[in-house]
């Protein structure tokens, strides 16, 4: 038989290791969550760059692509996300894409993907 202060004690234990288990799960909930956002923010740089590198060579300049402009090219934004590229020098020019979007509503993130182009 067990005593009242064994049983109480095994309970204790049990519950602290379910509480630690719980915090672990939630939070790898989270960095799946984050992980997935910058998965899919480099697909949008990527997309940028490739739409860029796409269009004329002497069109090629600096923009902007807020939510309405990341959806009317068919991609589905992330929260507050917005899309800026940058084109600095003549031939080759530097493109670069950077992502910036919020992690649950509090943490600002971004990524840049960065490109050479030059006229073939």
């Amino acid at each position: 038989g067990f005593t009242l202060a064994e049983l109480l004690l095994a309970m204790a234990i049990l519950v602290f290791t379910i509480v630690a288990l719980l915090g672990f799960f939630v939070s790898c909930i989270f960095l799946n969550e984050s992980s997935r956002n910058l998965t899919i923010a480099t697909s949008h740089a990527q997309f940028a760059l490739e739409e860029t590198k796409n269009t004329n060579f002497s069109s090629i300049q600096s923009a902007t692509w807020n939510n309405a402009s990341i959806v009317s090219r068919g991609l589905a934004p992330l929260p507050t996300e917005a899309i800026v590229i940058t084109v600095s020098g003549s031939d080759p020019k530097d493109v670069r894409a950077t992502v910036n979007w919020q992690d649950r509503g509090i943490r600002n993130r971004s990524i840049s993907l960065e490109t050479l182009i030059t006229e073939q």
